[in-house]
């Protein structure tokens, strides 16, 4: 039996590998393949796209908020970090987007915002002040007062 994508997408999705596993390359459901593969990278954009925003929105309230720095702040940067090299040790054709002007600019907006919504201050700068590898990645540095 077939499922159809518009009724089961995880059951769809199932049949479908085993259709390839099987070598039935006329039963596939070439379009919605292709849609689904192409998914999978903008999915994993998306993740980089909102760890890059916790770090960043972390590390803004570390270094304007330094009375409420804490262990907990801490972990979240660090364990950001690794999420973040984890995933591009997967996918490394993302790391391009580190230096995309459009791109840090949409991730920079959402950390401020977020670090606004959580710390109620308005005092953050208008682009990003650190340094993507030096700074914003290292494991090692946290930024000054």
């Amino acid at each position: 039996m077939r499922t159809s994508y518009e009724s089961d997408v995880v059951a769809w999705a199932s049949e479908q590998a085993s259709l390839l596993r099987a070598g039935r390359l006329e039963l596939l459901d070439c379009e919605h393949l292709a849609h689904e593969i192409d998914d999978v990278g903008r999915s994993e954009q998306r993740e980089l796209a909102s760890r890059m925003s916790v770090l960043l929105a972390h590390l803004l309230k570390w270094r304007y908020q330094p009375e409420r720095r804490g262990a907990s702040w801490e972990k979240t940067i660090l364990a950001q970090r690794k999420e973040i090299a984890y995933g591009l040790s997967d996918a490394p054709s993302l790391t391009p987007k580190l230096q995309e002007t459009r791109w840090l600019e949409m991730v920079w907006a959402r950390a401020v915002a977020q670090a606004v919504g959580e710390s109620g201050l308005d005092c953050f700068p208008d682009a990003c002040p650190w340094a993507m590898e030096e700074e914003v990645l290292n494991d090692g540095r946290l930024p000054d007062v």
